[in-house]
């Protein structure tokens, strides 16, 4: 992947100021959330704000310490992915006649306070459209690395702009209609939630598409990295195994096949119209 010129400035280094959230079940629990919450978030918490505002008593709270000076190469990769999509998205949204505003990226560790919770590093990166901001772990790149076996770098920035990706359904009311959708009620929140996810998805691929349009930023693999990642976390494929099932009425990100089909769309088109997952079937 090539990357070069401006780091974004609306980045928030607050490493250092949390420790684990989750307690007990050690690594394995870790890891089985991260499974189940990966590349998103818990829909409850993100489509409607129900999170806890404090942690319960055998949770470590959130206390102030000197940020870590680790991960300074992988930060400043982060703020020039950000960057990145900063400068595709206000192009794609002046040509909309609309402005776009940047969202802001939390760099933490260990645990973080959100405008839609307190949230753990197992949580995975989220978005959280109360304060508009993406919440990041960079432990979570080794994560994807490892136990994800969806290594790259262009993987990595896949993640970045997929949570971006929420933040583009924000700025043009998409997310406010699933949360209102959401507080109805009904047998539908979890396929809202899942075409939530593919259109972010779908966002991401355009941003790559545009990106490498102007910017000429892939090189040979990028793609396949993306993809591999996007398949190694659909819904499907996390409960078989997890729980060694699929139930389809639980999903809330979508099949492997779908997400790779929706970022697939994005990166060949380029255009927004072609990522309405609300419009039919997906």
């Amino acid at each position: 992947m090539r990357l070069g010129g401006r780091q974004s400035d609306n980045i928030e280094d607050r490493r250092g100021f949390g420790g684990p959230l989750v307690a007990g079940g050690g690594i394995g629990t870790v890891v089985l959330v991260l499974l189940a919450l990966f590349f998103g978030f818990d829909p409850r918490v993100i489509l409607q704000g129900d999170a806890p505002t404090s942690p319960p008593a055998t949770q470590q709270a959130p206390s102030p310490s000197t940020s870590p000076r680790g991960h300074d190469d992988l930060r400043d990769f982060v703020a020039t992915v950000l960057a990145d999509t900063e400068d595709t998205w206000r192009a794609l949204f002046s040509r909309m006649g609309r402005e776009y505003r940047d969202p802001r990226l939390v760099l933490f560790n260990g645990a973080v306070q959100s405008a839609c919770g307190i949230a753990g590093a197992a949580t995975g990166p989220f978005y959280c459209p109360q304060d508009q901001k993406v919440y990041l772990d960079l432990d979570f790149f080794r994560a994807l690395r490892e136990r994800f076996r969806a290594p790259g770098d262009f993987a990595q920035a896949y993640v970045i702009a997929h949570e971006v990706g929420h933040h583009v359904q924000k700025q043009l009311g998409i997310s406010d209609r699933v949360m209102a959708e959401r507080r109805r009620g009904g047998s539908q929140t979890n396929a809202a939630s899942v075409r939530l996810e593919l259109q972010a998805d779908c966002f991401a691929g355009i941003w790559a598409h545009h990106a490498e349009r102007t910017r000429h930023i892939l090189e040979a693999g990028d793609v396949e990295e993306a993809l591999n990642a996007a398949a190694a976390i659909g819904d499907d494929r996390l409960q078989r195994q997890t729980q060694g099932r699929v139930a389809p009425e639980t999903f809330t990100h979508g099949t492997s096949k779908q997400r790779v089909q929706w970022f697939t769309r994005g990166i060949e088109s380029g255009d927004l119209r072609r990522c309405d997952t609300f419009g039919g079937s997906v």
